[in-house]
């Protein structure tokens, strides 16, 4: 298959990118900057970049003619600094715009793609404390929850041209190789680590190789690149781990697997000095259930938190080797 990956140059888009070339398809990976400026874009062989801004009309639409499937991950960081207004449209669009711009194209398209996955996330459902949301739960409030609802919209439209359209409510997503843990890990590897924001919130994660795993669900594909004809889904897919967790949990959890306390909480009162706003992406508090992957037949690779965080950590040690900070506590 043909495939254009926005967004390939991130945590995700990148392990995507690398697993549809490892299984013999022809990748278009699109972004704004340079191969020499990303190390993940330049380590990433065989590999056709186009050079475009997801969200601006450019040459790089001519690149969607005859493509069969498109993954769009591309999307401005949501923790990346505070939420000013000015930051708050950013978010819009690199996400709704850019979403827009490419479901726009496609309709126009005189053979559209065959499928077009596009990122959301779990903030879709807002703060919701012990309820168990699964795909067919209404929506949260909020700036956030607004843009996933936005975003997944804009995605869905995409579908008037007869392309089939998933959506990944991602949870956050557990590699040493970066994302919020690989931030992690140094802080509590020096026993200075805790739970970001209330202990009692719950946490959802799932770790790279599942969210790579479960995009592949999305797409139609099954391993070395065969189609799967019993999968075929449309419609929003929670990309989560089915075990949930809290805050608290996942600190003592981490901090167990390092071998270090994790005694010192950030408050979320300090969060929200710092990032407005946008401190609730740092303590989510949805406790998320991957209900279709699971009724479509999918099997975690990484389904309990601790051995996922083993994994990253065996991964992250053996990348440091010989640069490890002193032991505390």
């Amino acid at each position: 298959m043909r495939v254009l990956v926005t967004g390939a140059s991130g945590l995700l888009g990148g392990a995507i990118a690398a697993r549809l070339v490892a299984e013999g398809h022809a990748v278009l990976a699109l972004s704004r900057s340079s191969p020499e400026s990303n190390r993940r874009r330049s380590s990433l062989e065989g590999v056709h970049w186009v050079r475009g801004d997801p969200a601006r009309p450019g040459p790089w639409l001519d690149e969607i003619s005859g493509v069969d499937g498109i993954v769009h991950l591309a999307g401005e960081p949501i923790a990346g600094g505070r939420w000013t207004s000015a930051r708050k449209r950013r978010l819009v669009e690199s996400r709704v715009e850019s979403t827009g711009l490419l479901a726009s194209t496609i309709q126009r398209a005189a053979t559209p793609p065959e499928f077009f996955v596009c990122a959301s996330a779990v903030g879709y459902y807002g703060f919701r404390g012990e309820e168990e949301l699964v795909e067919d739960s209404p929506p949260g409030a909020g700036f956030l929850a607004q843009l996933c609802q936005d975003w997944e919209a804009a995605a869905f439209s995409a579908g008037r041209s007869g392309t089939r359209v998933t959506a990944l409510r991602l949870g956050v997503i557990l590699s040493e190789a970066g994302g919020a843990l690989a931030k992690m890990l140094p802080v509590f590897r020096l026993g200075a680590g805790g739970p970001t924001g209330p202990r009692q919130n719950y946490f959802p994660w799932i770790h790279l190789e599942d969210a790579v795993g479960i995009a592949w669900l999305a797409m139609g594909l099954e391993g070395e690149g065969r189609e799967a004809p019993r999968t075929r889904p449309e419609g929003p897919i929670n990309a989560v781990a089915p075990e949930a967790v809290t805050m608290g949990e996942f600190a003592r959890t981490l901090g167990r697997v390092l071998e270090r306390p994790a005694l010192l909480p950030v408050p979320l009162g300090l969060l929200r000095l710092a990032l407005g706003e946008g401190a609730n992406a740092l303590s989510p508090g949805q406790k998320v259930r991957p209900r279709r992957a699971l009724d479509l037949g999918y099997e975690f690779r990484a389904a309990e938190l601790e051995a996922a965080l083993r994994r990253c950590v065996a991964g992250w040690t053996q990348a440091r080797a010989g640069d490890d900070p002193p032991r505390t506590g």
